[in-house]
């Protein structure tokens, strides 16, 4: 080859490069760290990663050219692991965090107090002591709640609307997952009394207490159940919504993947919307702004939906008013 081919061969090569990755070469790499509190295999991790991959890219931050994200997964429960990757992803200094759930951002603020951390979907940022105020987080932290306490006395609200003969609730959660249970449990036991029902609290441990916890309220007539906003439960939603079919048991849901694997009704947030929000606050801390500048923010979207065939299983004849009010009925 002669050396006019040469250089015109070369020099049409670089004309072609696609424009990102000439892009890239003048643009500054930032890395972002994300713990999951969900096994990689489960398809709620999965989709809330998505959601906040997707809310980056929408923004502007392309990943491989301005931007790396380590993903970390962890199931509900295991402590150890969730300490384990905290100090994994800590260790690699990245610009930010983004965090699942109260587990992981405990473990992550356990490991740094100067890594922004960005929580996507929590309860009770201030009780657990993650935060000083919602106006001014204070610290390296800062993020989205899910719901509101006063959430509690709308799921019974719900539950007693969809099966009016109900006198007896119990509200499921796991302990270790949900260390900031009584942030639902004080408003679910004070909402009780209006709606004249027994409310009871529902600890499991493990997935193998799931059944007899469930059977244990269907045993005698008028139970209900309210899942409390929980990875772990969220972890086990197949189970919990299947065994909630089996024993006839109403139950209401904080999330609408509950409904669409069976349950009767869930009322929640929309926690995707809360991941894509999240990826708004990481967007502005990668630009310079601090965690402690940035509010603690509630939902500002909810979804009501009804599983109309699961109603029909439990012998349930669903209001026009609730059917009329839903965001989605399940056929």
């Amino acid at each position: 080859m002669n050396r006019r081919n040469f250089i015109s061969l070369f020099g049409g090569g670089a004309a072609a490069w696609p424009l990102a990755a000439r892009a890239q070469q003048g643009e500054r790499m930032r890395r972002v760290g994300v713990l999951e509190g969900f096994a990689e295999s489960n398809r709620e991790g999965q989709e809330r990663a998505a959601a906040f991959r997707e809310g980056l890219k929408q923004l502007g931050w392309i990943e491989g050219r301005n931007i790396q994200i380590d993903i970390r997964w962890a199931a509900p429960g295991d402590a150890e692991l969730i300490r384990r990757l905290a100090r994994e992803l800590v260790a690699l200094q990245p610009d930010l965090i983004l965090s699942s759930s109260t587990p992981t951002t405990a473990a992550l603020l356990n490991e740094t107090r100067t890594i922004p951390v960005d929580f996507a979907n929590i309860s009770d940022p201030l009780g657990s002591g993650f935060v000083a105020s919602y106006p001014r987080p204070g610290g390296n932290v800062t993020g989205f709640t899910n719901m509101e306490p006063t959430m509690a006395g709308k799921w019974l609200e719900l539950l007693k609307e969809s099966a009016p003969r109900i006198t007896r609730v119990a509200m499921l959660f796991n302990p270790a997952t949900a260390a900031y249970a009584e942030y639902w449990l004080n408003p679910f036991k004070s909402a009780a009394a209006a709606f004249a029902v027994a409310a009871t609290a529902a600890p499991v441990h493990d997935a193998s207490e799931l059944e007899s916890v469930i059977a244990a309220q269907a045993r005698e007539p008028n139970g209900g159940l309210i899942v409390m906003p929980d990875s772990f439960p969220l972890d086990h939603a197949a189970a919990v919504t299947s065994l909630a079919a089996r024993y006839r048991l109403p139950a209401v849901y904080p999330y609408r993947i509950f409904a669409e694997l069976g349950g009767l009704l869930t009322y929640g947030n929309d926690r995707l919307d809360s991941y894509r929000r999240a990826a708004g606050y990481a967007d502005r801390i990668l630009k310079g702004e601090k965690p402690d500048e940035l509010p603690v923010q509630f939902p500002v979207k909810f979804e009501l939906v009804v599983n109309l065939k699961a109603g029909k299983a439990l012998g349930l004849d669903l209001p026009p008013s609730l059917l009329g009010r839903a965001d989605e009925v399940i056929e």
